[in-house]
């Protein structure tokens, strides 16, 4: 045997060819004997097939670059070797790939290799691997060419063998990017999609389980207009997480509708999550996530979100792709409720609920900025509302550090509150299970109330309430103080009406609720008619009639009671008394 060419592809197989044997097997695609042999070279490839280095370099340096740089390196230092080892690692398409390759350019690019739908893929990489572009005959065929002019016909490929390209895809990364396959692939997916279900016979069924799951986007449920634009989801699940992102990112990027990506993303997490371990499970998440971050906001619905943040918990995501949920989250954070936000505290802390991770929602919320369909107060208002449900959920927690609690009560602008009534009775839960605070902790928590914004019956419990420091007190009462001459001094002196009321028998009893010099204020804002102030001032005078009643009803219960103690007291004497104390007792 003279001095032989070994072909490692990838470690699987190494192939020994003499030079007879050569036609027949890249003819008849059989193999020869396998036999270990040292590494000897410096070429690194990945396929099995051996040729005769003399011979060998004469087929493939015409058409292979790779080879002829090799060819022309080695053949002088190494003239003496009877073996040459070529290794090339990470060859596209594997050993069979190979002996494709190998078959075209012993027949000089003739009948010898046929590029179908299940090898273009594979063979337009393994001729960029082989710098098969810049071959040194210009007018030989090429296999870049022949491989291009299938792959241009992908569109018209079946739907499976279109599936399987993608998935070939998996295993020629980067190549298939570099070479435009994987566009290529992708423009022959959105071919297809763009054909309902019902007019894809190799699609799945809408009866089929694929379609029975809710992906958390504004519908609940799949309508029949979605189904036939969705009937792909089943074939493409079985993708890797990093094919999948690839993928998804690919139909955004040409103008794939929003809202079916994201139906997508979730039906492939709802599919894999089940049974995977955590680290395909945490591959699995942040791709979805990174595809997730690109979509509009409206297309990926709070509840979602949350579900995934649930899943995530545990896994330890990346630093960016966990800030990354949370700022999607926080965009959302007007849609979320108050189950939402009950997230455990991390393992390890002693708090019941993880508040930190609230205030990231917050702080993403606050700065999200861009354009929304509800105007930005409606939103914020509809977040301060669900803080004071939290905040009243939260305030119970022993473990609950002030500063925590005071960065929630004041997280919001004062426009999200038009009143603080639900946030008073929140600090007051958490001074009352926290009563080791000091004044000064409690007047920093108080600081986040409005007493302005107070009702009247708050500020007099706060008045009343000894949890809360006196000075509280005080600047609730000045509060109140500070709206009513706001109000009087706004107020025109004809809306200004004293009431006073007089008993019957001429005595003033105006000091009742106020005295003789109530005054009675009419909202500049109504514009009260006429008929509504003299319909106001009835109401008041009645009013005030009720309470003389009430008063005159109090006198005869006193009077009442007086006369039950001087019956009582008679009847214990009755035993001496005679007949005729009973008049005397009536009269």
């Amino acid at each position: 045997m003279g001095c032989v060419l070994e072909v490692d592809v990838n470690g699987e197989e190494v192939f020994l060819v003499d030079k007879v044997m050569l036609p027949r097997l890249l003819a008849n695609n059989t193999p020869c004997s396998v036999l270990p042999a040292p590494k000897v070279g410096n070429l690194l490839i990945s396929s099995s097939a051996a040729l005769f280095w003399d011979d060998c370099c004469d087929v493939l340096a015409p058409f292979c670059g790779r080879i002829k740089d090799l060819a022309g390196g080695e053949r002088l230092a190494g003239a003496a070797r009877q073996t040459w080892r070529v290794v090339l690692q990470g060859f596209p398409g594997g050993a069979e790939a190979f002996e494709l390759v190998a078959r075209f350019c012993y027949t000089s690019g003739g009948g010898g290799v046929a590029v179908t739908a299940s090898n273009a893929c594979a063979l337009r990489c393994a001729a960029q691997f082989m710098d098969m572009a810049a071959t040194e005959v210009s007018t030989a065929p090429s296999l870049v060419k022949m491989a291009e002019k299938a792959l241009e016909e992908m569109p018209q490929w079946p739907w499976q063998s279109v599936v399987d390209a993608v998935k070939q895809c998996q295993r020629l990364l980067p190549l298939a990017e570099s070479t435009g396959v994987f566009d290529k692939v992708v423009g022959a997916l959105l071919s297809h999609m763009a054909i309902p279900g019902d007019a894809t016979p190799t699609s799945s069924s809408p009866e089929s389980s694929a379609f029975r799951f809710s992906c958390d986007t504004k519908s609940s449920c799949l309508s029949m207009r979605c189904t036939s634009r969705t009937w792909w989801f089943e074939d493409l699940v079985v993708l890797s997480p990093v094919m999948m992102e690839r993928v998804a990112k690919a139909l955004l990027a040409k103008g794939t509708d929003h809202d079916v990506v994201c139906r997508f993303l979730f039906y492939y997490l709802k599919c894999r999550i089940a049974g995977a371990n955590a680290a395909d499970k945490k591959a699995m998440l942040e791709a979805a996530i990174a595809v997730m971050a690109d979509l509009d906001r409206s297309s990926v619905s709070c509840k979602g979100l949350f579900g995934i943040l649930r899943i995530s918990s545990p896994l330890k995501l990346d630093a960016a792709c966990h800030a990354s949920l949370v700022s999607m989250i926080g965009h959302k954070m007007d849609h979320a409720t108050l189950d939402n936000l009950l997230v455990p505290a991390p393992a390890g802390t002693s708090s019941l609920y993880y508040v930190t991770l609230v205030l990231k929602f917050l702080d993403a919320f606050l700065h999200a900025g861009g354009e929304h369909d509800e105007p930005e107060l409606a939103r914020l208002k509809k977040v301060g509302k669900l803080m004071d449900l939290y905040l009243a959920e939260v305030a119970p927690d022993p473990s609950l550090r002030p500063a925590k609690f005071v960065e929630l009560a004041t997280a919001l602008p004062a426009a999200a509150r038009d009143c603080h009534d639900s946030l008073y009775r929140a600090i007051d839960v958490y001074f009352q299970v926290h009563t080791r605070l000091t004044d000064e902790e409690k007047m920093k928590i108080c600081k986040g109330i409005n007493y302005e914004k107070l009702s009247p019956e708050c500020c007099k419990h706060l008045a009343r309430n000894t949890s809360f420091p006196t000075r509280a007190a005080v600047q609730a009462l000045a509060s109140q103080h500070t709206v009513l001459k706001n109000l009087l001094r706004g107020v025109p002196d004809q809306q200004l009406k004293p009431v006073a009321t007089t008993s019957d028998d001429g005595d003033d009893h105006g000091d009742l609720g106020g005295g003789a010099d109530q005054v009675v204020l009419y909202a500049r804002r109504l514009d009260l008619s006429l008929e509504s102030q003299n319909l106001k001032s009835l109401l008041d005078g009645m009013h005030w009639r009720v309470m003389e009643l009430e008063k005159v009803c109090s006198r005869m219960k006193t009077q009442m009671s007086k006369m039950k103690s001087t019956r009582r007291g008679a009847a214990a004497g009755g035993r001496r008394a005679t007949a005729r104390s009973l008049p005397r007792m009536c009269s």
